[in-house]
């Protein structure tokens, strides 16, 4: 593997939260998975990510080793991305981190804002595909709306009228 461009800490909690951190990369190691998927897919199922910003968490994640970027010479191009062994790894990470999203909300009292985790176990996943579904549909609706400083501006506009 090539020497990533920006230099990692060397503290290792530090070093995987950089790794992973970022509007998207969770969201998009959770689509792959369940498999390869092109650009155009991933764009299709996460609406409010720009294409910039996907195409650079996606270059990012190669770098880090988390995924797979396959080019196939054909014409037109095409290019598929995989999570590799190391992305896949970071499935139980990305459970823990929901479910300690849910506790520290719960905490804050702040469980009514939460949308569900599109992060779950594989043996509920395909037991509840359609809820899965709108889970991410909504989650990616919630989460792509306007925000500044981690609170969606227009519930805070409709809770002042």
């Amino acid at each position: 593997m090539s020497k990533p461009i920006k230099l990692l800490p060397i503290l290792p909690a530090e070093r995987a939260l950089k790794v992973i951190s970022g509007r998207w990369k969770a969201i998009v190691l959770y689509h792959l998975f369940d498999g390869p998927k092109r650009l155009s897919e991933l764009n299709r199922l996460m609406p409010g990510a720009s294409q910039k910003v996907l195409i650079q968490q996606l270059r990012e994640m190669v770098e880090h080793g988390l995924v797979h970027r396959e080019i196939f010479r054909q014409v037109p191009p095409r290019v598929d991305y995989t999570a590799t062994r190391l992305g896949l790894s970071l499935q139980p990470v990305l459970l823990s981190l929901c479910e300690w999203g849910r506790r520290h909300a719960v905490a804050l009292d702040e469980i009514d804002r939460l949308v569900d985790c599109p992060v779950e176990p594989r043996a509920r996943l395909i037991n509840t595909s359609d809820v899965r579904r709108k889970s991410i549909v909504e989650f990616n609706r919630v989460s792509s709306g306007p925000t500044r400083g981690g609170r969606d501006v227009q519930a805070r506009k409709a809770g002042a009228r």
